[in-house]
C-alpha cells in the first residue's frame, strides 16, 4: 500500500509532466521552409519555377572568353591562403542555398531541399537533396557538409573564421540532415550566410593536403568543371553534362553557356587590343578614358561590338587607398587626414575620367545606409556611449565632411594638420619634430593602370614635403607583401550589400587587423568601430540596421584610414554582339549565369571575325 507522501509525489510528477506537455504544445514548432529572408518572408513561393529575371527557355551552347588581368595563377584551390587562385573557380562549387539577386537578401535551397530555423534562432537545419552529386558521381551527404565547415574553419583563409565566428558547432543528424548551432541568437544574418558555405567532397580531400596550392582539377558539385589549365595563362571551364541541379528552380534558365574561358593579361591595354581583335568576347570596362574614346574601331562602327550599362542596385563598392596603420607614422589621424586632402578628385575627373565619376564619400555610397547630415536621434543613442573614443566631429559635423575644393586651400589645410601632428621643416625637409624622421610613403601597386591615378596625389604630397615613391610588382610578390604587412599604402576594395552583416568584421574590426589578407588591410583597431560592427550584426530590425550602419559610417569617415576614390553607379560592359541577357537585369546586381549565346548571332560574329 502506497503512503500518502509517495502518492503526493506521484501526483505532483504527473502534474509536472502534463504541464510540460501543455507548454510544449503552445511553443511554436519549427517548420521546414523552401527559403529564408533577412526580414519578413521570401518573395517567391515554395512552388516557384524560376527566378523572375531569367529566360527559362534560353538556348544552350557557345562559349564566353574573358580577360583576367594579372600576372598569372598557380592554384585551383580558392579557399586557402597560399597561392594565387585562378579566376572563375567559384562556378565549380555549389552551396547549400543561393541568393536571388532580384531581392535585397533572400536565399533559396540549392543543395538543401529545405531549411528549418529554430524559432529562437539558435540553430538551423538543412535537409539535403538526395539527388545532389559531386562531379565524380559521389552523393553529397551531411558528412560532406560538416567536413567542409570544419576544414574551411581550420585550414581555409582567415575570412571563414571571422565570417562564421558565431557558429558553435555542426552536427550530422542523419545521412542527409545537418544542423548548425549558434553561440547566440543575436545575428539575424547568420542563418542565411551559413547557406553560402561551399560544399567540398570529404572522400576526395580527407586523404589530401588541403593547404598546399596546386593546379589539379579538384571535383566540386557546381554547373561547371575545369576542362583545361594552361598554367599562368589560361583556364577553361566546361558545363557539366548531366549536372544534377540543372532542373532546380534556382538554376532554370541559368548556366547556359557551354564553355567559359579566362585568358590572363598583365596589361589592360593589351587586353583591350585582344578584345578589339575578337580574341575576347566581353569586357567590363572600368576605365573612363577607354569608355569615352576607345571604341572607334570597325567592329563597333558596324554593330558587331556593342556597349551597355547596368545600373547598380547595391551600394557602390568603396575603393580607395588605405594606410598601413601598423606603421607608427600613420597612427596619428591628423597625418592621415592631411594626406587624404592631397587626393584632387576634381582634377582627376576632368583630366583623366571625362567627368564620368562622382567622388565616393561613404563606405555605403548610393544607399540609404550612408550617413548624411547630422546624426539622427537613433544614431546619437548609439554614438554617445562611445564618445571617449570618437572624434568630436562625429557629433557636430554634418556628412559629407566639408573640405576645401581648391587644391591650394586643401594643401594649406593639410600643411596645418601636419604641423599640429608635430612635423616641422628642417633644411627644406618635412620631419617629425621629436624623432627627426622624415614622413615617407611608398605606394605599392600591381596594376600599371593605377599609376596615372596615384601619381598626381603623390606629387601633391611631395609639395608638402612628404617623400613619396611608387613600386609596381607582380601579383605574387604583391600578395606576399600584403601577407607580411610590408607596405605603406595600397589600393583596397570593400564591396557592400544592402544588408551589411558579418563581413563587416573582416573589413574594419580589431579582430581582423592582424589576420593576413583579411579585408582590414589597413589594420584598423578601434573599440568604437568594434562595438558598432557588433551592434550592426545583431540589429533586430531594418531601422536598427540603418541606424548602426550610418553611425559606423560616420566613425569610419573620420578615422581617415581610407582615402576614397570614385564611383559611377553603373557597370559598363562591352561585348561582341552574340549574347542574350536578362532584360531588365535583376535589381541588385548582374547575373552572368543568366546570359546565353544566340546561335544565329554567334555564327554571324564568327564569320566576321574569321574574315578580318
Amino acid at each position: 500500500m502506497l503512503g500518502i507522501s509517495t502518492l503526493r509525489a506521484g501526483l505532483l510528477g504527473l502534474l509536472c509532466l502534463t504541464l510540460a506537455s501543455v507548454l510544449a504544445a503552445q511553443e511554436p514548432r519549427p517548420t521546414a521552409a523552401h527559403g529564408l529572408a533577412l526580414y519578413g518572408e521570401p518573395a517567391l513561393p515554395a512552388d516557384f519555377s524560376h527566378f523572375g529575371y531569367v529566360n527559362p527557355n534560353a538556348p544552350r551552347g557557345g562559349s564566353l572568353t574573358r580577360a583576367a588581368v594579372g600576372d598569372s595563377f598557380d592554384s585551383t584551390n580558392p579557399f586557402i591562403l597560399r597561392g594565387t587562385p585562378a579566376a572563375g573557380l567559384g562556378q565549380t562549387y555549389d552551396s547549400l542555398t543561393t541568393a536571388n539577386p532580384d531581392e535585397p537578401f533572400s536565399v533559396y535551397g540549392l543543395i538543401a531541399e529545405s531549411l528549418t530555423l529554430d524559432p529562437e534562432r539558435r540553430w538551423i537545419e538543412y535537409q539535403l537533396r538526395p539527388e545532389a552529386r559531386f562531379h565524380d558521381g559521389e552523393p553529397i551527404t551531411a558528412e560532406d557538409v560538416a567536413f567542409s565547415f570544419t576544414l574551411l574553419m581550420e585550414e581555409g583563409t582567415p575570412s571563414y573564421r571571422s565570417y562564421y565566428a558565431e557558429v558553435s558547432g555542426v552536427e550530422v543528424l542523419d545521412s542527409h540532415r545537418v544542423r548548425f548551432t549558434f553561440v547566440e541568437n543575436a545575428s539575424r544574418e547568420l542563418p542565411l550566410i551559413i547557406g553560402e558555405l561551399p560544399i567540398l567532397p570529404k572522400h576526395y580531400w580527407e586523404p589530401r593536403d588541403f593547404s598546399r596550392p596546386d593546379l589539379a582539377p579538384h571535383p566540386g558539385s557546381g554547373p561547371y568543371r575545369i576542362a583545361r589549365v594552361d598554367p599562368g595563362r589560361r583556364i577553361v571551364y566546361e558545363r557539366v553534362e548531366g549536372y544534377w541541379g540543372a532542373g532546380l528552380p534556382v538554376n532554370r534558365g541559368r548556366h547556359n553557356i557551354d564553355r567559359l574561358v579566362y585568358d590572363y593579361f598583365r596589361d589592360r591595354d593589351i587586353a583591350m587590343e585582344a578584345f578589339k581583335a575578337g580574341l575576347l568576347d566581353l569586357r567590363i570596362d572600368a576605365r573612363a578614358a577607354t569608355w569615352a574614346t576607345g571604341y572607334d574601331f570597325p567592329a563597333y562602327r558596324d554593330g558587331s561590338v556593342r556597349r551597355l550599362t547596368i545600373p547598380d542596385g547595391t551600394p557602390a563598392t568603396l575603393q580607395g587607398y588605405v594606410f598601413n596603420l601598423r606603421q607608427a607614422r600613420f597612427q596619428d589621424p591628423r597625418v592621415r587626414e592631411a594626406l587624404s586632402l592631397t587626393f584632387d578628385f576634381p582634377w582627376l575627373n576632368a583630366n583623366l575620367f571625362y567627368d564620368s565619376y562622382a567622388r565616393t564619400q561613404s563606405a555605403f555610397q548610393n544607399s540609404e545606409l550612408a550617413a548624411d547630415g547630422l546624426p539622427s536621434a537613433a544614431e546619437l543613442a548609439l554614438l554617445e556611449p562611445l564618445r571617449e573614443h570618437l572624434d568630436p566631429r562625429v557629433f557636430s559635423e554634418p556628412m559629407p565632411l566639408a573640405e576645401p575644393e581648391a587644391l591650394r586651400e586643401r594643401l594649406r589645410r593639410a600643411h596645418d594638420l601636419l604641423l599640429e601632428a608635430g612635423y616641422v621643416y628642417r633644411d627644406r625637409r618635412l620631419v617629425h619634430g621629436e624623432s627627426g624622421e622624415p614622413l615617407r610613403l611608398e605606394m605599392l601597386l600591381f596594376d600599371t593602370g593605377m599609376e596615372r591615378v596615384a601619381q598626381p596625389m603623390l606629387r601633391n604630397m611631395a609639395r608638402l614635403g612628404v617623400e613619396t615613391s611608387i613600386r609596381i610588382v607582380d601579383v605574387n610578390q604583391y600578395l606576399n607583401r600584403l601577407r607580411s604587412f610590408d607596405f605603406d599604402m595600397v589600393t583596397a576594395q570593400f564591396p557592400q550589400s544592402n544588408n551589411p552583416g558579418n563581413e563587416q568584421r573582416s573589413y574594419w574590426t580589431s579582430e581582423a587587423a592582424e589576420i593576413p589578407l583579411a579585408r582590414n588591410l589597413m589594420g584598423l583597431a578601434d573599440p568604437a568601430v568594434d562595438a558598432l560592427v557588433e551592434g550592426l550584426i545583431r540589429a533586430e530590425s531594418r531601422e536598427a540596421l540603418i541606424a548602426y550602419t550610418r553611425a559606423l559610417d560616420r566613425v569610419l569617415r573620420l578615422s581617415f584610414a581610407v582615402i576614397p576614390h570614385y564611383h559611377s553607379g553603373e557597370t559598363r560592359l562591352a561585348l561582341w554582339d552574340k549574347f542574350g541577357h536578362p532584360d531588365p537585369f535583376p535589381r541588385y546586381g548582374n547575373d552572368f549565369a543568366a546570359w546565353w549565346v544566340d546561335p544565329a548571332r554567334d555564327a554571324e560574329i564568327t564569320r566576321r571575325q574569321r574574315g578580318r
